[in-house]
């Protein structure tokens, strides 16, 4: 090794003093090394780092941080945020987690390579076991290091954070901007984006943060970080933020365009190609880009496309139908029960929205629901038939009337889809043919369930609407397949 001047010495001692002081130098100085030209750094950019500081400091045990894909999160908030601690504190702890292994262990590859670099090994006093090959799960001779796992993955044999609880009085003292702080969790990206509409695949990396990630943390002092960009209402910073775990999180959201709708990163993407993307697709940019998954104005439905009108003033019309769509279970969480009445108007090939109730409610009560508000309906003009979902409790519910009532059901076998089935009538209602009444009680839970389809916690009102107008269209093109079959 070539000796080092004594001014190349002074250097490094400077160098190394901002490195750990801050993490914003720290990024772009080690991403200059890395790709061999200087990063370009936001406003975005700095406050993610300022976010980071406070986790640093002890002041944020739990932070979420919602930003678009590809606007440098990973690149500072994972892999430059745990060099940067381990350079301040090598006995620190990190568990990474996202939705797949081969991304995980990329960042954390990245992460060594930093750690075992020249540059860092010279600036810091920081060694690697010697048996530490996998990028998986590596360590420091401190003790520290990085145990990168997908978010569904198994996490054993390795805890986040340092075992030492903090008294609050002294917090301050011993957190200074990365020095003793002991690591943390980090998630990045939990959720796989084809997953997003998947109610199951939510769920499972909803309830894996509560049942298995909180066990991992060393101490209660140990903070969490998740960083994502929105994919879902119900997502897992919807989940969070909605008190799911039961914590309070503080909240970093980036949105791409800001207040006055201007770039917030115009090296990334300008103005004119941010608007280009949302005119493309409203409800992937709401959610993705500007962080808020329910977009304004509609995704799939537009708001502007229902046509309105008061109870009882409407068209004579051709025939009525009840359409239900029941639930699997009743517990807060779940998806409600919905009974939909709808006036079909043939010679202006109009549908009405004539009657709704909505509810959970078990096997008993929902036979009680039907059988009451299928004789309220009854009183206004005959119903011609009552379709009701063939799956579970709506199977039981359609044995039961048929055995113990006149009343003429059918079985609904929704063989697709809800979002291809939503796409099959998008044209029936943008063309303004389904009328629905403005001042019923319900209405404003479907307009808003629209509105956020597919990104919205609850969608009930809408399988019913569809099989309404699926039937309608059915009748009015004789001949054609329709979407819906009947058993």
């Amino acid at each position: 090794m070539t000796a080092r001047t004594l001014e190349e010495i002074k250097r490094d001692k400077v160098l190394k003093v901002k490195c750990q002081k801050d993490l914003m130098f720290f990024w772009r100085w080690f991403f200059k090394k890395q790709y061999g030209y200087k990063a370009n750094v936001a406003e975005i950019h700095h406050k993610i780092c300022e976010a980071l500081h406070k986790v640093a400091r002890g002041e944020t045990t739990r932070l979420i941080i919602n930003i678009p894909p590809r606007y440098g999160k990973t690149d500072i908030a994972v892999k430059a945020f745990v060099a940067w601690t381990i350079a301040n504190n090598p006995k620190a702890k990190f568990i990474h987690l996202s939705y797949s292994d081969e991304l995980v262990n990329d960042n954390s590859a990245a992460i060594k390579e930093t750690v075992e670099s020249e540059e860092y090994s010279r600036l810091f006093n920081v060694e690697l076991k010697k048996d530490t090959r996998s990028k998986k799960k590596w360590y420091t001779k401190e003790g520290g290091g990085v145990y990168a796992v997908s978010s569904g993955g198994a996490i054993t044999g390795f805890g986040a954070g340092t075992s030492e609880d903090i008294d609050q009085e002294g917090i301050e003292e011993f957190f200074s901007d990365g020095e003793n702080f002991g690591g943390a969790v980090i998630i990045d990206d939990p959720l796989k984006p084809d997953d997003a509409n998947s109610d199951t695949a939510r769920k499972k990396i909803n309830e894996r943060y509560n049942s298995t990630i909180r066990s991992r943390l060393n101490s209660r002092k140990t903070p969490v970080v998740v960083i994502m960009q929105r994919l879902h209402e119900d997502d897992m910073s919807g989940f969070l933020l909605n008190g799911g775990s039961g914590e309070k999180w503080e909240h970093l959201c980036i949105s791409a365009l800001d207040e006055n709708e201007e770039a917030v990163w115009p090296f990334k993407h300008t103005t004119e190609e941010l608007i280009s993307m949302r005119d493309a697709s409203a409800y992937m940019f709401a959610g993705q880009y500007m962080q808020n998954p329910a977009p304004l104005g509609g995704g799939i439905f537009k708001d502007n496309w229902w046509k309105y009108y008061r109870l009882g003033y409407h068209p004579e019309l051709s025939y009525q139908i009840i359409t239900a769509d029941t639930a699997q279970k009743t517990k807060e969480q779940n998806d409600f029960s919905v009974i939909q009445c709808w006036g079909v108007d043939l010679a202006r090939n109009n549908v009405y929205l004539l009657d709704m109730v909505r509810g959970k409610w078990e096997a008993p009560e929902l036979k009680k629901h039907m059988l009451s508000f299928y004789a309220k309906q009854q009183a206004r003009m005959r119903v011609r038939t009552v379709f009701i979902e063939d799956k579970s409790s709506g199977s039981s519910l359609i044995q039961e009337l048929k055995r113990g009532s006149n009343l003429p059901v059918r079985a609904v076998q929704r063989n697709t889809d809800k979002v291809s089935r939503a796409y099959d009538v998008v044209d029936f209602i943008a063309a303004g043919r389904v009328w629905i009444p403005e001042d019923h009680e319900c209405i404003s839970d479907m307009v808003r369930e629209a509105s956020q389809f597919p990104n919205g916690k609850h969608d009930d009102t809408l399988d019913p609407m569809m099989d309404a107008i699926d039937q309608t269209l059915s009748l009015a093109n004789r001949g054609a397949t329709a979407s819906v079959s009947y058993g």
